[in-house]
């Protein structure tokens, strides 16, 4: 079971964010992203958006969402489960996400 989606982001929009957007690590600065897979294509047969994630009070406030990108699905097979639903089965921890 897997899925591969092909997905650009403009260099420009990512210089756009600022430290405030970003998360830092011990070693390394992070970009959080939220990653949307539709069942329909758009004009020009992207099923899949990218945007910076946002907070629980970002989204309870409705703070406009950064639109980063988009994609396609290039390669689907079976049924996608999440990473909870993997870690629950397993008996490993989710932390990491």
């Amino acid at each position: 079971m897997g899925l591969i989606i092909s997905a650009s982001i403009k260099k420009e929009d990512i210089a756009k964010l600022t430290e405030d957007q970003m998360i830092k690590g011990k070693t390394a600065t992070f970009i959080p992203l939220s990653i949307f897979v539709d069942d329909k294509n758009d004009n020009y047969g992207n099923n899949v958006s990218v945007q910076l994630s946002q907070s629980q009070e970002d989204r309870e406030a409705k703070k406009t969402k950064t639109y980063l990108g988009n994609g396609k699905v290039v390669f689907s097979k079976g049924d996608i489960k999440t990473a909870k639903e993997i870690a629950a089965n397993s008996g490993s921890s989710d932390e990491a996400f």
